[in-house]
Formats: structure tokens, sequence, C-alpha cells
């Protein structure tokens, strides 16, 4: 496999660039570079499925910041981000600490892309670090050394998991993994949580799943119920679980659509 020189900086030398990955097909619908030709034909799979796929994704990514300055609003400082993939524009660090220069957060993914790239990204920045880690492992997210140098759970967290559990089968117990976190969790603390579903496009959903199908993420979409679930244990922050744009949407912001992704913000009692 040849190794292109505009990859040096970004790309382990070991990565496999033909197989498709979740982190770089996700960077590929929100106009990022930091993709291969697998996965870029994986995403065109996609918008031939969803014609609306980049809105999808950019209004998840919305949904995103609107969280992070909802928990910075509400005095969380300190975040960990679960699936956190390759590194956007408007990434949770550079939304909290325009607001908080002293926020602390860690980065936790599998992709070894947008591992390296978030290193890039980060250098320098005494308060943000990522983890390479499956965080279908809490103990072992828990336990990683820049978790416990700048989290620290015995306060409030603000705990990120956007667009990630979609990837998550249910023979890893997706529930148990979000009740693990949860857990762990100071009273206080404050869950963003979003995912796909199939609720409101199941034709177009499903060849989505079949593109996806091959890549090293397969996608299993949940439902309203399913997606609610996630969400035991916590108090709901109003508006409840919601289509992606109308969770406290901004006033100048004309956005209804697209419904295919739930979401919601859950406080820690």
């Amino acid at each position: 496999m040849n190794r292109s020189s505009e990859w040096s900086t970004w790309v382990p030398d070991d990565i496999n660039v033909e197989l498709p990955s979740a982190a770089r097909v996700y960077d590929y619908l929100l106009g990022g570079g930091h993709n291969f030709a697998a996965d870029r034909a994986v995403g065109e799979k996609v918008l031939q499925a969803l014609p609306n796929g980049r809105h999808i994704a950019c209004s998840n990514r919305a949904f995103l910041r609107r969280a992070v300055l909802y928990m910075v609003d509400q005095g969380i400082t300190q975040f960990l981000d679960l699936g956190s993939g390759i590194p956007t524009v408007g990434n949770v660090h550079e939304v909290a600490q325009a607001t908080n220069p002293m926020c602390r957060v860690v980065y936790v993914d599998n992709d070894e892309v947008a591992v390296a790239h978030s290193e890039l990204i980060l250098e320098g920045n005494e308060n943000a670090a990522v983890v390479a880690a499956d965080l279908c492992r809490p103990a072992m997210v828990h336990g990683a050394p820049a978790v416990t140098r700048l989290l620290d759970f015995s306060k409030p967290v603000g705990l990120l998991m956007v667009a990630v559990f979609h990837f998550v089968s249910d023979e890893r117990d997706p529930f148990g993994v979000v009740r693990r976190y949860r857990d762990a969790l100071s009273a206080g603390s404050l869950v963003a949580l979003s995912h796909l579903t199939a609720d409101q496009t199941p034709v177009g959903m499903g060849a989505v799943v079949e593109a996806m199908k091959n890549s090293r993420d397969p996608m299993y979409f949940r439902s309203y119920d399913e997606v609610l679930a996630m969400f035991d244990g916590l108090e709901l922050v109003a508006p409840g679980v919601v289509d992606a744009p109308a969770w406290r949407r901004e006033p100048d912001c004309e956005d209804t659509g697209p419904e295919d992704v739930y979401v919601g913000v859950g406080r820690k009692p």
C-alpha cells in the first residue's frame, strides 16, 4: 500500500485505507478532508439512500454544539466525549474553552486516524487529550491516564454520547454500557446523547445499514422508545428526547428537519 505524502502527519503507518470507518465517513459527510476513497464511496452510497445525509450529519453536529454550550452554562467544566470521531471545526474543546478556557476535555475513539489527528490538534493544549479505547469498556476508559489526570468524577462531568451508540450492536449491551457510565457520574452531571433512527424513513435508513455493513462500523438503528430508555436514571432536560433540530433551537435558526436523529440531555440526580 502506498502512503501519500499528504497523509504523513495524520495517518498511522499501519492503517488500512481500504476499510471504511464510521468516523471517516462522517467526516466526509460533514465536508472534512480526513477520509479515504473507500470512505467516500460508502459516503456516496449513504447519500444515494438519503439525499439529505449531509443535512443529518450537520444537524447532529449542531446539537453537539448546543448541548456543550448548555452544559457550560450549567457550570460544567469537564467533559468526556465518547466516540468523538475525527476533529472538525466546532469540536467540544473549541466550543467549551471559547466560553471558559479552564474547561477540560477528554476525547475517546477507537479509530486510528481520529486519534492521530486529535493528537495533532490538541498538541500544546494542557486541558484536552485523546484516549484510544473501546467505549464499550468503561473501566478501561475511566482508568486511562488522560482521564484520571484531567477529569474528577467526584464533581459533575459533561458526558457526550453523540452519534455513537448506533454503532453498538445489541450483543454488546449498549444499554448496560450507558448505565455503567451513568453510574460513575456524580450528582449534577449532564449526559448528552444522539442516536440515528429508522422510525421516519425505514427504507432509506435500511439502505444506509446495507452501505455500512461491510465497513469496520456496521450500524444498528433504534426506535424512539429504545433511545428514551437510554436516559433511564436521569432527569431529562426540557424539551426531552426530540428530533435533533428541535432541541433548544436557537431563535434565528429555521432548521425544522431532518427527523432521523433523536437527541436529548439528562441530568444525574
